[in-house]
Order: structure tokens, then C-alpha cells, then sequence
């Protein structure tokens, strides 16, 4: 079956921009081709920083002939009606349609259509133009002379060529002839724009491949990444060095070249006084390249890895040097930034050790932190009064928590933190181990940030923790407060990220909190956490009924580590075969009460009549009566005691009683006063096991 190879040549495409645009250019040919009845067996899209490829094959030769019915006006409706319908249809006279009786709308008129397929060469000439003048970039520009008229081709940067062949493998491809803005399609491209510039014709995507890797282009990203981390790893080795890997630069130095060429280059050992993410912030975000590590002392070495995009006649001297001094400058002005910090800040000497001085000119500056929340000052305040009232509920040293709350935000009126934001925290607790500060403070100023996201660690350090969430909620009250929540995918604050953050702190570290015991904490909060926590807990393998079925409980749900070993023990207890059978039993008691209760309008709450039980029960009931009172009581024991599947244990004793109640005893007895205290019982079984979770909210 034949296949399609499309390419669209032009300028440098932005690397951000690379993997979308392949997968956009994929998505939008394919779905064309389907919906013009092409269907097909696969498709590959791959991209570099000049092009766009994108194969297609198993096409077939043409698309399927096709039968349409249209349907007509009545018979019997007006001569207007019947010629628009006989024009829309393309029917010469109405003796050409068919008509359709319905026993309800009467007789109607039906056209059927007869259209032949096309050859798919001819489709693709149709589809391709419109997707390429439609297509989506994030920015765009006109060029040339036809820049003149607006309705001009847009494109990321000049589009320079576009081939389009299309044919089975055992036959030589044909062009696919179209124009778009005066750039005609053909079979030819070109390699690499300084090492192998010239014409090379084209077939399809496996000779397409080849024939551009003899062309010093890298046409698939994953093998230019694959390319540069194997050179740069080997690099570093055989100078008896590691490369510090980073996915994300790879990803961007991948989009920047069409040929990496891996290089080694070296700068001052001076600079390593600077510290290590400083000196990799530096050479990261201003050249693209990679630091080393050296393996005997665990630090970066003086040593950075570049990736250049052609083979020089020099080796790649000039190269290496052009970037050396690029670094240089760059790491002298790190270690100025490095060294001021540490120095007394000019017009606020008297307010302390370095940290304190900062701290001072945040304040004196009112830098805002929110129009309605106030500045980062006055939220300061906040946290340290939040971390102080936290600390001694999660096991820290209320002192230190407050004094970590204190510096937390010093290091934004940082030399380094100001060029490089990324490192905010980090160096906060450096400066503080510089100036003396208690080990847990200076954890804390680093770590009252995480974690940040699902893979980020959670921090450990007592301090740390209380004002980690110290930081947290504040600013969810606050936002809560001034009524800024998030809508929908909209969530400006990253108020989700904090929340879940609370959550992990809170279970990571086995601390048992009452949320609501926190200022400003309400109920809407509550249930904004009781999302995140279902959806955390979702992610986890937890079952979603049974996470509702605890929260629905409605017993300590402001504590999310008890809410979340009430989930565990919950799921544990309803693998086995007491779990089941407890569970349907008590969904049959829950049923019934739901249908007596609404019936006779009232709740059958209160203890049951033991005297009535004993007098005139049945021995099934009787036992389940005891077991009741018991089991209750212990299961109420263990859920004090924090103790979830003790809880479950015991509730686990009334399975065979309730077994047994069911198979023998009747519940809507014709004494009433018997129903009444049977429908007791069965509402204390429904309390019973609502002490963890309520049951009918639970599946199956």
C-alpha cells in the first residue's frame, strides 16, 4: 500500500515550539485523511530545528466509493421546497429520488447519492495546503514581497520548501503537485545548512532518514538525544569525570541542532567557591550546556559540556573558546553576587547578621505579595505565627520554627536569588548556615517550599515541616478569604499544588492534624482538600467509593492521615470474605431502614428495647443483639485509639450474626412494636460501621 513523506523546510523553529508543531502536523493530516475516507496503518511525525516530517503509510490508492442518502421534503410539499432539495442533492428531477413511508410523518422524498472515491494524491494535494496556511503556531511572521497582503502564508519562520511524494515501496513515488504562496512541492531537500547545504532528492521516510544523516542532519529528536547523552557521558568518562544529567536541557540543546557535535570546555577552579547549583543555574540558563562532576569529591569540577551543531576544521577550538569566555563573565558576576550576600547591606547594618538585614529591607520596601492579602512582610507575620502555633503539635521546637518563619523569604533581597530565581530557598539556607543559624532553621528556609509537585520530596526536619505548612496555609486561608479559588483548569495561585502539598506533609510524616483547628480554616476548605485528597488517593490505587465512603462518615475528616488510614484499613478489610459479607449485610439493613424510614417518616435511632428483644426475640436475633453491643463498643475503642483495623476486627464479629439475622428473622414483623425495635437494631449495625465509613456509599 502505498505511503506519504511530507516535509515543510524553513528557518530556525523555536525549540519550545518543536514537539507540538510535529504533533500537531501529524494529528491534522491523519484526521483530514480519515474523514476523507483514507484511511491508514500508521503514522510518524519527527522534526529537527529548519523541518517538519511526517510519514503516513498503508494509505490506499484512492478513497471508497460512497453511498449518501439525503432526505427530501414530504410528497405533496411546495414546488420550492422540492427544487431545493432536488439542488442540493444534485438531482436533474424529483422522478430521480426515491420515496420513504413512515406510518407517523407520511410519505417522504429520498435522494441517494452515489460518490465515487478519489485518488488519494489528489486528497492530499486538496488537504495539505489548507492545513499548512491554518496552521497554529504561537507566533508567526510574513516575509518577502507577498508580506504585502495580509492573506499571505504565516509561517514560524520563512518557509523555504516543501516535498510531497506518495507511492507503494516496490514502485519509485510520485510528487504530489501543489503550490502554497509561489513555494511549489517536489521531491527535493537539503541537509545540513553549512556541511552538506546542496539538493538531495527523496523518497519516502526510510531513505529520507538515511539519505539526511549522510547529510549531517539528525532528523528524529529522540536519536539527537540519544546522541548527545551517550557523546557527553563518554566525554566526561574518559577525563575521568560524570556528567550531571538533566532531561530538560537535553530536551532544549536536542531542539537547537541538527548535527550535535559534543565538546568539553573548562573555566577557572576559582569559581568553584561559588556554590554548585549556583555554578549549574549559571552555565545552564546562559549557554545551554551541562556541568561535570567530579567523582572523587562529589562537587562540580571546573569543567562544562556544550553541544555545537557542526564539525569544525579546528575541532571545535574556536567553538569551545567562545563559550569559555561567555562563562567566565558569567560565573564573575555569580561570585560577586556569591560574596555581596554575605557582606552588610548597605543602609541596614544595624539590623543584624546578613539574613536579618535583608529580611529588614523586604519590610521596608512593602514588597506586595497580593492587592488584598498585603505585602510579603505582613504575610511573614503570618507564617511565624502560624509556625510557632504548628510547631509543637508536629514535634518542633516552637522557638526555632518561629525564627525559620522569620528568614523564609530573606533570600528574595538576595544578589543571586534576584538573578536566579530558581534557586530561591536554597541559598536561604546556605546564608544561614554562613551566618550561624540552627541546622533545623536553615532546613526549613529551604525546604518550606516542598514539596512542589508529586515527585518532589517531602521534608523531614521537624522545623521544616511546621513551617512548610505554616507557608501553605496561610496562603490558602488567605486566598480562601478574599474568595480566590480555582475554576475549572484555572488556577493562578497554584492553590491545588499547595493543598496537595499539606496533604503529603501531613501523611508522609504520620502526623495526625485537625485542619480546622487552624485560623480561618471553614468547611469549603475542607471539602477543596477532600478533592485533593481523593484524587491523590486515586493516583495511589485507592478505590474512589471507598475514599466517599469514609468522608461520608463525617468522623474526624479534618485529619487527612486518619481519613487516609481509615481508606487503607477499609480497603484491607473488604478483601476478605468477612469484609464482603459484612458489607452486604449492612447495605441490606441500610437498604431497608432507607425504605421504612421514608415510608414512616421518621428515623429509627435510639437504643433498641433489650427487654423486648430477650422477651420475644428469635435466638438469631438475640445473638445479633449482643454482638451489637459489644462490637460497637470495641470497634469505638479502636477508632480512639487510632486503631482502624482493630476497628475493622471487631466489626468483623457481627458478620456471622448478621448472616444469620437475615436468613431468619423478619424485619417488618405485623407486631409493631417488634418492627420498631428490629429497625433499631438495624440502625445500630448502620452506626456501627459508620464509626470508620459509611457503607453504602461503598461499591457492590
Amino acid at each position: 500500500m502505498p505511503d506519504l513523506l511530507l516535509e515543510l523546510l524553513s528557518e530556525e523553529i523555536p525549540a519550545r515550539m518543536q514537539a507540538d508543531a510535529a504533533a500537531h502536523l501529524k494529528k491534522a493530516v491523519t484526521d483530514a485523511l480519515v474523514a476523507k475516507g483514507c484511511l491508514y496503518e500508521g503514522a510518524r511525525a519527527v522534526v529537527t530545528p529548519r523541518r517538519i516530517a511526517l510519514s503516513v503509510h498503508g494509505l490506499p490508492a484512492a478513497s471508497p466509493d460512497v453511498k449518501e442518502e439525503r432526505k427530501g421534503p414530504r410528497v405533496g410539499a411546495p414546488e420550492a421546497a422540492i427544487q431545493g432539495f432536488l439542488k442540493a442533492a444534485g438531482l436533474a428531477s424529483i422522478d430521480q429520488a426515491t420515496i420513504q413511508s413512515d406510518p407517523k410523518k407520511g410519505d417522504s422524498y429520498i435522494a441517494v447519492i452515489d460518490k465515487p472515491g478519489r485518488p488519494t494524491p489528489e486528497v492530499i494535494a486538496e488537504i495539505v495546503p489548507e492545513i499548512v496556511r491554518s496552521f497554529p503556531w504561537p507566533k508567526s511572521m510574513r516575509w518577502g514581497e507577498a508580506s504585502i497582503s495580509t492573506s499571505s502564508l504565516r509561517w514560524v519562520r520563512p518557509l523555504q520548501s516543501i516535498v510531497c511524494t506518495f507511492g507503494p515501496e516496490t514502485e519509485e513515488p510520485a510528487v504530489i503537485p501543489f503550490a502554497i504562496d509561489g513555494i511549489v512541492s517536489g521531491d527535493v531537500t537539503r541537509g545540513h545548512r553549512f556541511m552538506a547545504p546542496g539538493d538531495i532528492r527523496v523518497r519516502r521516510m526510510d531513505d529520507y532518514l538515511g539519505s539526511l544523516d549522510k547529510a549531517k542532519v539528525v532528523v528524529d529528536p529522540e536519536e539527537r538525544k540519544r546522541r548527545i547523552l551517550d557523546d557527553a557521558k563518554n566525554l566526561c568518562f574518559a577525563q575521568g569525570y560524570e556528567l550531571v544529567e538533566d532531561e530538560g536541557l537535553l530536551n532544549e540543546v536536542a531542539g537547537l541542532v541538527e548535527w550535535p557535535v559534543v565538546l568539553m570546555g573548562t573555566f577557572e577552579a576559582d569559581f568553584l567557591q561559588i556554590p554548585d547549583e549556583v555554578i549549574r543555574a549559571t552555565i545552564r540558563a546562559n549557554q545551554k550546556c551541562f556541568v561535570v562532576r567530579d567523582p572523587k569529591t562529589g562537587r562540580l569540577a571546573n569543567r562544562f559540556v556544550l553541544t555545537a551543531n557542526l564539525e569544525a576544521a579546528d575541532g571545535g577550538l574556536t567553538i569551545v573558546a567562545g563559550n569559555e569566555r561567555v562563562i567566565r563573565a558569567r560565573l564573575s558576576d555569580a561570585l560577586y553576587f556569591w560574596q555581596t550576600d554575605q557582606k552588610p547591606l548597605p543602609g541596614y547594618e544595624t539590623h543584624g547578621k546578613p539574613l536579618d538585614q535583608r529580611m529588614a529591607k523586604l519590610r521596608a520596601l512593602n514588597v506586595v505579595f497580593h492587592e488584598k492579602l498585603g505585602t510579603q512582610g505582613e504575610r511573614v507575620e503570618r507564617i511565624k505565627a502560624l509556625a510557632k502555633h504548628i510547631a509543637p503539635l508536629v514535634g518542633a521546637d516552637p522557638a526555632l520554627a518561629e525564627r525559620a518563619a522569620e528568614l523564609a523569604k530573606a533570600d528574595l533581597m538576595t544578589e543571586v536569588v534576584g538573578e536566579f530565581p530558581e534557586v530561591q530557598g536554597l541559598m536561604g539556607r546556605k546564608y544561614a548556615l554562613l551566618q550561624g543559624e540552627h541546622e533545623s532553621v536553615a532546613a526549613a528556609i529551604e525546604d518550606h517550599y516542598k514539596p512542589q509537585g508529586p515527585s518532589d520530596r517531602v521534608p523531614t526536619d521537624k522545623v521544616a515541616v511546621a513551617v512548610a505548612l505554616a507557608d501553605k496555609l496561610d496562603v490558602l486561608t488567605g486566598f480562601w478569604r478574599i474568595d480566590e479559588k480555582p475554576t475549572g483548569s484555572k488556577d493562578p495561585f497554584a492553590l491545588r499544588r499547595a493543598a496537595l502539598g499539606v496533604i503529603r506533609l501531613l501523611a508522609e510524616n504520620g502526623l495526625t492534624f485537625a485542619l480546622t483547628k487552624v485560623d480561618g480554616f471553614n468547611g469549603d476548605l475542607l471539602s477543596f482538600f477532600h478533592d485533593r485528597l481523593k484524587v491523590l488517593l486515586r493516583d495511589q490505587g485507592q478505590r474512589h467509593d471507598l475514599v466517599d465512603a469514609v468522608l461520608a462518615s463525617g468522623e474526624g475528616n479534618d485529619d487527612l492521615l486518619l481519613v487516609v488510614r481509615r481508606v487503607e484499613a477499609l480497603a484491607a478489610f473488604l478483601t476478605t470474605d468477612d469484609g464482603k459479607n459484612l458489607l452486604a449485610g449492612t447495605k441490606r439493613a441500610m437498604n431497608i431502614l432507607r425504605i421504612e424510614e421514608k415510608k414512616d417518616g421518621r428515623a429509627y435511632d435510639g437504643a433498641p428495647d433489650s427487654q423486648l428483644v430477650h422477651d420475644k426475640g428469635l435466638p438469631e436475633e438475640r445473638a445479633l443483639y449482643n454482638l451489637l453491643q459489644s462490637a460497637t463498643a470495641h470497634a469505638r475503642d479502636h477508632v480512639a485509639r487510632e486503631d482502624y483495623a482493630g476497628a475493622m476486627k471487631a466489626l468483623a464479629e457481627l458478620r456471622p450474626a448478621v448472616d444469620a439475622f437475615f436468613d431468619k428473622v423478619t424485619v417488618n414483623a405485623e407486631d409493631p412494636a417488634l418492627r420498631e425495635n428490629r429497625l433499631k437494631m438495624l440502625a445500630e449495625l448502620r452506626a456501627a460501621t459508620a464509626t470508620v465509613a459509611d457503607f453504602s456509599k461503598i461499591e457492590g
